[in-house]
């Protein structure tokens, strides 16, 4: 049976994990899984959550199942911090899932179940994972125009232009903020023309956000996302916990789903638990138990917020580093772009060629399509990062 199986094909971005750890050279850098390191080049565990972890032991008396929903605090904290004042919190519902891709994972089922025919438009290029997904669970994948790799923007006025296709049986499936690989993000008026389409299409908007805080805060990365929710009838949203808690190996997510009604909620709820049951049964409780405790007291939610804060901060202060050292050292402005991206990604322009030249060479590990991660520098690292850039470029 299995001498049948093909080789599998190495994953792109935890592959370079597995080859960093083994380089023996002192000065490599790793810019490629998508993690927040400190200036220590620590994956640090948040202050916050520390508090919490502490308080969960302390009064934590039984490990006996949760439920398929998950954590319904958390479940409920999750919906007001994505869509807190606006219209629709009461025909909204929420599953607790393993991460943001198994909130993806789940959603997507649910689109397979509701309508089979159903096509993913998703962002050019988009998250490694998204396609995958999808066609796993039986959708079709369509791109839309989205990023320009001349002016390394968002190209606007194509993206609006491929979306005018989609229609009422088609799902489109935007970044909520920090778009992965890119950084480049859209702004207000582009999720005001989107949603205008959605209305005029009939297509569902599906956003993914897992990120919010790390591009221009809490809030204000909500914003697009708000405003869609309260302006369609429909909408599906995923998100995780893994960056802006550092809940990386906990695999704490939601998927979210805004109804009609909240009977329309309640059976898409309904779905996602029977699914959820002949996948995964019920989703890891420890990452939700911090959350919830850190959101459900007002001193641990102003230390979140405040080191959530100080990481974003740092997050740009590394890219503003980065440019000028690369303006001011090298005497080129090729790479000011990268200033103007948002979160912990952006994409360089450079070919596979380059990238491989940039790991072979230099121990700098980045994705073979450009995509490296800011959050992965280390104020030490830049110099010699932005030497290499330049080397190869």
């Amino acid at each position: 049976m299995f001498s049948r199986l093909p080789a599998p094909a190495l994953d792109p971005i935890l592959s370079l994990s597995a080859a960093y750890r083994v380089d023996e050279r002192p000065n490599k850098v790793d810019l490629g899984i998508g993690v927040y390191k400190n200036s220590q080049g620590e994956t640090p565990i948040m202050q916050a959550v520390q508090r919490a972890q502490d308080r969960v032991v302390a009064s934590q008396k039984t490990k006996a199942y949760v439920g398929l929903a998950g954590c319904e605090e958390f479940n409920q904290s999750m919906v007001d911090l994505l869509l807190g004042g606006t219209s629709v919190t009461d025909r909204v519902s929420a599953i607790q899932t393993p991460g943001a891709s198994g909130a993806l994972r789940m959603l997507a089922d649910l689109l397979k179940f509701a309508e089979p025919e159903t096509t993913v438009w998703i962002s050019n290029p988009s998250y490694v994972n998204h396609k995958p997904i999808m066609e796993a669970a039986g959708l079709k994948v369509r791109y839309f125009d989205y990023f320009s790799p001349v002016t390394k923007q968002v190209d606007t006025e194509r993206m609006l232009s491929s979306l005018a296709e989609a229609g009422s049986q088609d799902v489109v499936l935007l970044h909520g903020c920090c778009h992965n690989p890119t950084g480049a993000d859209i702004d207000f008026d582009a999720w005001k023309a989107i949603t205008e389409l959605s209305q005029k299409n009939g297509f569902t908007p599906f956003v993914d956000i897992a990120y919010q805080g790390f591009g221009d805060g809490l809030d204000e990365d909500a914003r697009g996302l708000r405003h869609m929710a309260s302006h369609v009838e429909e909408m599906l949203i995923t998100t995780s916990c893994s960056k802006n808690f550092g809940l990386y190996r906990e695999r704490t997510g939601a998927a979210i789903v805004v109804a009609n009604t909240l009977s329309d909620a309640n059976n898409a709820k309904g779905k996602l638990l029977t699914l959820a049951r002949a996948t995964y049964t019920m989703p890891p409780d420890h990452g939700a138990a911090l959350v919830k405790t850190v959101l459900q007291n007002q001193e641990l939610t102003a230390i979140w917020k405040q080191e959530l804060s100080e990481m974003q901060q740092r997050l740009l202060n590394l890219r503003q580093t980065l440019c000028n050292e690369l303006r001011n050292k090298h005497n080129t402005s090729q790479f000011d772009f990268i200033a103007n991206h948002k979160g912990m990604f952006t994409v360089l322009g450079f070919s596979p060629e380059q990238m491989t030249q940039l790991r072979e060479q230099y121990g700098i590990y980045g994705v073979g399509d450009g995509r490296i991660n800011i959050a992965g520098l280390t104020e030490k690292d830049i110099p010699y990062v932005a030497q290499a850039m330049i080397a190869v470029s």
